[in-house]
């Protein structure tokens, strides 16, 4: 995030432009803006590369990963005291400004490489609530920033995209069924042992097509739509909300399941269906809708991967392994819209539930699909 660069930079900037001439609350706040905004800054910046794929989405397993964390942590308190107390070095024949500039300038240094271990401890699965971690730094970093201006504003716009994105990390980290605590401390708590292997797959995978999928869809009496970010990619809710419209037309039971996290934020796939005006009735969260997918005929998955894989509750040694999900695969009849067998989601895991015998795999850009669908019913 560009954010905790420019905290980083404003404050140095009131720091050099005034040094000497700084009361405590001031300076307080130049560390801090300093030390969140380095978090912020690195961090932002591996996250957006595991996203990518530019980087491997395996977490950072050092050994002693905690103790590093803590250890960091430790000192960078230790130099906000010289900071605020320069007298404190006075021993070490050092003078007051140079004891305050190396010590931002440690803190500096210091909390990049902190925020870039943190986030590269915590594996892709977990990197969409790392982003809305990062947020809520970016937004204390204003905070600080504002302090520093003396511009309310600034302040009040930082508090609000701070506690925003602190709630938003705690319902994601609910419906991913993690520890908030271990997200935001980089894996804290958890083991750095390397994870046993995956579950091997078995059976194939079997190639299905829009014309096996429509005239399923003929035939059945209760259909289930599960989105997720492949759909936003690609654009495809209009095609889908026609395409629902047209089977509830036809007299046949419609649903949409979405997971809490589904797509890059909470709520994404729910304002994308109700941009391409699907009913609101037509759109059910997980809790809602789990308990139903064994009395389904047809499911269809347009863009889901890590919330519908049944490795999270079926393989121990999974990254998801325990994180809620959408039971697509106890459906009678499972389609699943894919461009290529070996695409994977966060997890950077295949999904299990293609192996299975009642699914049959729909390939191609979401959207070319989706509108091949719409045109055949």
């Amino acid at each position: 995030s560009l954010v905790g660069l420019a905290a980083m930079a404003g404050a140095a900037g009131e720091y050099l432009g005034n040094a000497g001439n700084l009361d405590t609350g001031t300076l307080a706040a130049i560390y801090l803006a300093v030390f969140i905004g380095g978090i912020t800054f690195t961090g932002s910046i591996i996250a957006f590369s595991k996203l990518s794929g530019m980087m491997s989405s395996s977490p950072l397993q050092l050994p002693g990963r905690d103790q590093l964390n803590l250890g960091m942590v430790s000192t960078i308190a230790l130099g906000m005291a010289a900071f605020l107390n320069p007298a404190m070095v006075d021993s070490a024949g050092i003078d007051p400004d140079t004891a305050q500039l190396a010590s931002l300038t440690f803190s500096a240094i210091l909390s990049s490489i902190l925020g870039l271990h943190l986030v590269a401890s915590i594996g892709g699965p977990d990197m969409p609530v790392v982003i809305t971690v990062l947020n809520s730094y970016s937004g204390w970093a204003l905070v600080a920033e504002g302090f520093l201006l003396g511009n309310s504003l600034l302040a009040q716009v930082g508090a609000l995209i701070g506690f925003s994105g602190a709630i938003l990390t705690w319902i994601m980290c609910e419906a991913m069924g993690r520890s908030i605590t271990s997200v935001i401390l980089g894996g804290a708590g958890t083991s750095t042992a390397a994870p046993g292997e995956a579950a091997e797959m078995e059976g194939e995978v079997t190639i299905g097509s829009v014309d096996n999928l429509v005239e399923t869809l003929l035939e059945a009496d209760s259909i289930m739509i599960v989105p997720g970010y492949g759909l936003a990619v690609a654009q495809a809710q209009f095609a889908v909300a026609d395409i629902a419209k047209k089977l509830k037309a036809m007299g046949k039971k419609v649903r949409f399941g979405i997971h809490p996290v589904a797509g890059r934020m909470p709520g994404q796939l729910n304002v994308l269906l109700a941009e391409a005006s699907v009913p609101y009735d037509m759109v059910f969260e997980m809790d809602e809708i789990n308990d139903d997918f064994e009395d389904t005929d047809v499911t269809i998955v347009i863009g889901a991967s890590d919330t519908v894989s049944s490795a999270a509750e079926d393989d121990p040694n999974c990254s998801i392994y325990g994180m809620p999900v959408l039971r697509v695969w106890k459906s009678k009849n499972v389609f699943v819209s894919k461009r290529t067998i070996g695409s994977t989601g966060y997890a950077g895991m295949e999904n299990p539930i293609l192996y299975k015998e009642n699914v049959e795999v729909v390939l191609g850009d979401a959207h070319d699909t989706c509108e091949a669908l719409r045109a055949a019913l």
